[in-house]
């Protein structure tokens, strides 16, 4: 009996996990409005209006390790050198909403 029921409690964990969004998923419609919101005044089209090296273009995320959904995660929240933090300001929904746009615009060279 106690085999079936740990069995039991197995496939419901994995059910559950399996049925659940990762926390990382994030909304592209949520992540265009808080970046209009709150990156586009740096970062329109692409650009960087602070480092211009430093934009958003494919090439450039590939070149400086950030182009990847986690790697911008990593930036937005902590910041680095002239970009500021925004761990206080968005949630963390809003963040990986971020990246998942910063990467789908990249991948289509920026044209919105």
């Amino acid at each position: 009996m106690s085999k079936i029921l740990g069995g039991l409690l197995v496939a419901i964990a994995v059910a559950t996990i399996s049925w659940m969004q990762p926390a990382w998923a994030a909304d592209p419609v949520l992540g265009a409005k808080v970046f209009n919101a709150n990156c586009a005044a740096c970062h329109t089209g692409g650009m960087n209006m602070v480092v211009a090296p430093k934009n958003l273009k494919k090439e450039t995320l590939k070149q400086y390790g950030m182009d990847s959904a986690e790697a911008i995660i990593n930036q937005v929240t902590n910041g680095k050198g002239a970009m500021p933090s925004f761990k206080s300001k968005l949630s963390a929904e809003e963040i990986a909403g971020v990246a998942d746009y910063v990467l789908a615009q990249a991948e289509q060279g920026w044209t919105k």
